[in-house]
């Protein structure tokens, strides 16, 4: 059976099926393994096949993401932490800390809520720093910082000026992390999504593009760790 690759982090195996009672291209994720199928027409060009896959490419990943299972936080799995893999270990600490590729939790207890709080901490502590140098830039005073966990997105700005964040974030590269602080730095100025709201996003993270385009790619992974707190 035939196969192609969308290249990426990671990428994505996906299996080509020809049908003869096929008359477009579709994709399908299979919700028992995952597998990614793209159905041809019998005469269907592969070119186009693989240009319509590519477009899809951020659905794909999202259907893979949210196929993949949960996995409850333990010793011996690795964790995301500012966008590098560490290997939950015990070792003769107080409170998580990362050393290295580890990242050492007390042995006295699960790692689960402990390791909640560190992230909740160290997502609190660069979110703050983030927002205030980018609120400092534009002359505006932010509202309250509040952290959450929701699933739907990853940052808001109430009409108060008020600011909410996943801390999940502090999980992605930091940069990720700073795009969305700014992005919501810049509804202080434009409480809209209007071209000049972008403008002032450019302006504040000139990268935001390839940023954006990673949480939309790979975010959603980062919901399938579970902390039992």
């Amino acid at each position: 059976m035939e196969t192609a690759r969308l290249d990426g982090d990671p990428p994505v195996e996906i299996t080509l099926r020809r049908s003869a009672a096929a008359r477009r291209y579709s994709l399908r994720v299979s919700g028992l393994d995952g597998r990614v199928t793209l159905t041809l027409p019998r005469r269907g060009s592969l070119a186009e096949a693989l240009a319509f896959a590519r477009a899809r490419e951020r659905w794909i990943r999202r259907a893979l993401a949210a196929h993949a299972p949960a996995a409850a936080v333990a010793h011996g799995m690795h964790l995301p932490f500012e966008g590098r893999q560490l290997v939950v270990t015990p070792g003769p600490v107080r409170a998580p800390r990362p050393e290295g590729g580890l990242l050492l939790v007390p042995a006295s207890a699960p790692p689960g809520p402990r390791i909640a709080a560190f992230l909740k901490a160290a997502a609190r502590q660069r979110l703050h720093a983030s927002v205030e140098a980018h609120a400092a830039r534009l002359g505006r005073r932010p509202g309250r910082i509040t952290l959450r966990d929701p699933r739907s997105r990853w940052g808001s700005c109430s009409a108060a000026g008020d600011l909410m964040f996943s801390w999940r974030l502090v999980m992605a590269p930091p940069e990720v992390l700073d795009y969305v602080a700014a992005h919501e730095v810049a509804h202080l100025a434009e409480m809209n999504h209007s071209p000049a709201f972008w403008a002032v996003v450019a302006r504040l993270c000139p990268g935001h593009v390839a940023l954006r385009a990673w949480l939309r790619r790979e975010g959603a992974s980062l919901h399938r760790y579970r902390f039992g707190d």
